[in-house]
């Protein structure tokens, strides 16, 4: 770990909404090293040769061959990226497994999600809460590719609330196996998979508990036909039902009653994940969009000219940079909160566990916001094909059908929305985040004489930076507010809670955009990156018109009389521009970039 990392103040997860960030604090793909670039290229170009050239192959649900290509990419080391060297792993830091899961993701959603479910529901939660014994016994070989790993959590009753499961788990008379009875469903992998991790109640217990369970067919364990899916047609999701299926008691994971948190946890790290293999996903359709768009003519000219055209690629674009923004950013406080308690004495497995979970809040913004993203930007990339965009012959019909699924898994966006908000409400009330202090200032703010002094907007982002400030004042009075008048009853107002996390959501989404943006322009010069002070500068306006609206929504709902004419008078203090953006200049600018480029080239 280098001495910068020890001797820099990490900000704690959800702290970005109170404190200021430095853009030098910040980490984005122009920072990654030489090896990271190598294992980038590398995987694109196995991306590019084993699925983009066989797309029609996943679409025709060749189960089969994703999972020839699981075993290719365990020969290549892709599926062992995160594990620990003494395990068969690559044991490389945490922004290098977002960076593999982001390139070997986008050719396909059959096998992202073949990829992603073996990687990390199917292998993680042994390397992180297997014993020394479990670990050397599996994680090679799930690392190699010669197994594959499936995770079995949801049950017909048992979906968001998933410690509800009915499985269960009892004791033999001897104490030396469980017996394992119930029906999982939409078990990715489950069709070649060899491994599962399954999750059941034993007695009565409060939470479940976690198995380990070799897929053996002469051992109670039965499968379903496969699901025929509206997109992901080749990734195997079956049903799995167990029948007195035979567990050694040495293969429960962790201990009794920790399978909810293990459960959690997983699902921490698979939501930013999932934001990660949704980024080049959108890269590749913005590319085929412009391609196809300058390529398209209509009226003598090529449809990239006319303006409403520009607008969408350029929305799509942006949309992309900040998605890429944010998600590196968190990847890498990640990381250095992992390195940080490793140097301080940590275990490999006590440190990835707490790194992840610090950034709970952030995992979930980013799952929901790239997961729309890459929906609406195939749905536009099917509008900009026109006909042909409806058409199996075209990649943008498929690519949408495989967004879809990204707002669903690893959490609906709704539960996602309301976790976000709830964490951070959790995180203050542990005292890791001070939310009360700042909440309370903007409160009396409200109730003082505002200023209408002029301010020096002179040099790059200064008003950018001002309104993030004021934005995030918007959420501490939202928040604030709701919280003080419904207490702990707060969790039952769920469309002020989904208001108020979009408010989260696009601050978060909307600095990253801008520091990143600031960072590179110190370090490569403003001439080099005048699209991408186009793209930050579009994408807070954006933000800032949502979070007038959602916020009004929010005060609206719950304030009334002179409390809500005052807040809302605040909430048109707070998202007020001194000086505002052009905004169709600056998608105009932007998509005259990507046209000239013939396709999105800013990272």
């Amino acid at each position: 770990m280098s001495t910068d990392t020890l001797n820099k103040e990490i900000l704690r997860g959800g702290q970005f909404i109170v404190k200021e960030t430095d853009c030098e604090d910040v980490f984005t793909p122009e920072d990654f090293s030489e090896e990271q670039q190598m294992m980038r290229e590398s995987v694109k170009e196995f991306n590019d040769r084993e699925i983009v050239a066989h797309r029609n192959r996943f679409e025709s649900k060749d189960y089969g061959y994703t999972e020839e290509c699981m075993r290719k990419a365990g020969e290549l080391g892709f599926l062992s990226v995160s594990v620990p060297e003494e395990y068969g792993g690559l044991n490389m830091g945490f922004v290098s497994t977002m960076l593999v899961c982001e390139f070997i993701s986008s050719g396909s959603g059959s096998f992202s999600t073949a990829f992603g479910a073996h990687t990390g529901i199917g292998t993680m939660p042994i390397t992180l809460y297997g014993s020394e014994e479990q670990k050397k016994k599996y994680v090679p070989q799930l690392a190699s590719g010669e197994w594959f790993g499936a995770y079995c959590l949801t049950e017909p009753g048992a979906g968001s609330d998933a410690n509800s499961g009915k499985t269960t788990a009892t004791l033999s008379e001897d104490g030396t196996h469980y017996k394992i009875n119930g029906q999982k469903m939409w078990i990715s992998n489950a069709g070649f998979c060899k491994l599962f991790i399954v999750f059941a109640r034993i007695e009565d217990d409060k939470n479940i508990t976690g198995f380990i369970v070799e897929n053996d067919p002469e051992n109670g364990i039965t499968l379903g036909e496969e699901e025929h899916k509206l997109g992901i047609r080749a990734s195997s999701t079956r049903q799995v039902f167990f029948n007195d299926t035979k567990v050694p008691v040495e293969n429960m994971l962790s201990e009794r009653g920790n399978g909810f948190k293990i459960a959690m946890n997983a699902l921490n790290v698979g939501r930013i994940k999932l934001a990660a293999a949704c980024l080049d996903s959108q890269r590749r359709v913005i590319d085929t969009a412009i391609n196809y768009a300058n390529e398209r003519r209509q009226f003598k000219t090529p449809i990239i000219n006319f303006g409403a055209i520009k607008s969408k690629i350029a929305e799509m674009a942006t949309n992309c940079y900040a998605g890429v923004s944010a998600s590196y950013r968190a990847a890498k406080n990640i990381e250095d909160r992992i390195e940080a308690r490793i140097a301080n004495g940590n275990t490999h497995q006590e440190a990835e566990l707490k790194g992840v979970e610090e950034y709970a809040v952030e995992c979930s913004i980013l799952k929901v916001a790239v997961s729309e993203d890459i929906q609406n930007c195939s749905d536009e990339g099917i509008q900009i094909f026109g006909g042909m965009g409806f058409s199996e012959e075209t990649p943008m019909e498929s690519a949408w059908r495989d967004a879809r699924i990204a707002r669903i898994y690893e959490g609906t966006n709704e539960i996602n929305r309301m976790l976000a908000v709830g964490m951070l409400v959790k995180k203050a009330m542990k005292g890791h985040v001070d939310l009360l202090n700042p909440a309370k200032a903007v409160a009396d703010e409200l109730m003082g004489v505002p200023s209408f002094g002029s301010m020096d907007f002179s040099e790059l982002f200064s008003e950018e930076k001002d309104l993030i400030a004021r934005l995030k004042k918007v959420f501490l009075m939202v928040a604030g507010s709701a919280a003080q008048k419904f207490g702990a009853d707060l969790e039952s107002h769920q469309q002020l809670l989904t208001a108020a996390s979009d408010i989260l959501i696009e601050i978060y989404m909307a600095e990253s955009t801008i520091l990143r943006t600031e960072k590179n322009v110190k370090r490569f010069g403003a001439a080099s990156q005048t699209t991408q002070i186009a793209m930050a500068k579009l994408y807070l306006f954006n933000a800032v018109e949502l979070i007038n609206s959602k916020g009004r929504e929010a005060i609206i709902s719950f304030a009334e009389g002179d409390e809500q004419k005052m807040m809302l008078m605040g909430l048109k203090r707070f998202t007020k521009y001194t000086n505002y953006p052009n905004v169709v200049a600056l998608r105009t600018q932007i998509a005259e970039k990507v046209a000239a480029d013939n396709g999105y080239t800013f990272d």
